[in-house]
């Protein structure tokens, strides 16, 4: 039994004939006729039964009919949807993006791919996590493409830097060290932190920027993102090492530069090496990628 028998099937007892029918399938009538014949060998049923110059339905027929047409059907919306689904103008792509994305870059980059000419109907499934829910997405394919860190190298997946992210210290407003507009990192030690937990995407690289001032931090708790840290600094748990993201200003908090921010934070788009990207993530991709290098490089 192969789709093509099955829709002759249902051409046939549509029509009630044979002739019509094979006009309308674009076959000869002897096709269809040994079609039908060996679809009833192997279903070892009678589906048709002559009727004067037409045919119909016996009652197996009438039966398997109800199966027959409810799968062709099935099968025709899923082939709209996945046509629809892969379109180059009205695809529908799995994006993700870690936390510190969230409140500028992944809407930002979004919203001009929408608003150019040709993308105004490509819909957007959107994830969120830290970079090790990233990683973990885009291997098992559940993301097309991620904003995320790089946590190590691996081999699976492709990075395109996106852009820089500078990372600051916030303090409580009544705090000794909130009268600093920069700071060097070393006159932090005295202090107890609010710390991003051993999942986080910058949990490696504040921890290397510590070492490198030789301060070993105190931590009173670890958090998996941003506005939970901005939340805990505010109410005075401790001081915390972060990206420079917009919402900080929605926080009681003081901003201060760090002088001695050597090792840059990059951002990247990544994707699975082998993964299929559908016209529509390829289109998203190409965009925001020179979109985001020629914004934040110029």
């Amino acid at each position: 039994m192969n789709l093509r028998q099955l829709e002759f099937f249902r051409m046939l007892a549509d029509t009630q004939h044979m002739t019509h029918a094979a006009k309308l399938l674009n076959t000869t009538q002897p096709n269809l006729s040994h079609s039908m014949s060996e679809l009833e060998k192997e279903l070892d049923a009678q589906l048709f039964e002559k009727k004067g110059r037409n045919i119909q339905l016996t009652k197996y027929g009438k039966f398997f009919y109800t199966y027959v047409s409810t799968a062709l059907e099935e099968l025709a919306k899923g082939e709209r949807a996945l046509k629809e689904l892969v379109s180059p103008e009205k695809g529908l792509i799995d994006f993700g993006f870690i936390y510190t994305a969230g409140s500028f870059l992944a809407p930002m980059l979004m919203k001009e791919f929408s608003t150019s000419s040709g993308n105004e109907q490509i819909r957007f499934n959107l994830f969120q996590g830290n970079s090790s829910d990233m990683t973990d997405l885009l291997l098992k394919e559940d993301v097309d493409l991620a904003i995320t860190s790089k946590l190590n190298e691996n081999p699976q997946l492709n990075y395109e830097i996106l852009t820089e992210q500078e990372i600051v210290l916030v303090v409580p407003l009544d705090h000794p060290l909130a009268k600093n507009d920069s700071i060097s990192l070393k006159e932090t030690s005295d202090y107890p932190f609010v710390y991003f937990n051993k999942r986080s995407g910058l949990r490696p690289h504040i921890d290397k920027m510590l070492v490198a001032a030789s301060i070993n931090p105190t931590i009173v708790c670890e958090v998996e993102e941003d506005h939970t840290m901005l939340g805990f600094v505010a109410h005075g748990y401790g001081i915390a090492l972060m990206p420079k993201i917009p919402s900080i200003s929605s926080y009681t908090v003081k901003t201060i530069t760090l002088d001695d921010n050597f090792f840059p934070r990059y951002i990247y788009l990544a994707t699975k090496k082998d993964h299929f990207l559908s016209p529509a993530a390829l289109r998203f991709k190409n965009f925001i990628v020179p979109f985001a290098q020629n914004m934040f490089y110029k």
